[in-house]
């Protein structure tokens, strides 16, 4: 019998979700725009693991980077449609550690 093979794009997706805090940047900002600091003390990660993470999540078209141009510089971030289109898998995923873990 042959092994069944692995979509590439699910095998992606689970990638891209599985890298440690990636998942909780995306579930943080289901509560909308937030800068920098508030996501970094919301999740305790550090800055440069959450710096990259974010440039990551940017790259993939997940998060939008919003500079506002004031005094000092304001730099908010916020989910993308796709990014928002994560929202049931992590309230699935939320549930069920609610009931199993």
């Amino acid at each position: 019998m042959t092994q069944p093979t692995i979509c590439p794009k699910f095998e992606k997706a689970i990638s891209l979700l599985s890298q440690r805090w990636t998942a909780l940047v995306v579930y943080q900002l289901l509560h909308g725009k937030q800068r920098f600091s508030e996501i970094q003390s919301s999740i305790g990660i550090s800055g440069k693991v959450l710096s990259d993470r974010l440039k990551e999540l940017e790259k993939q078209d997940i998060v939008k980077r919003e500079v506002i141009p004031v005094t000092p510089v304001i730099i908010e971030y916020s989910l993308t449609e796709k990014g928002l289109s994560m929202e049931p898998i992590l309230s699935s995923i939320e549930n069920w550690s609610q009931a199993w873990i």
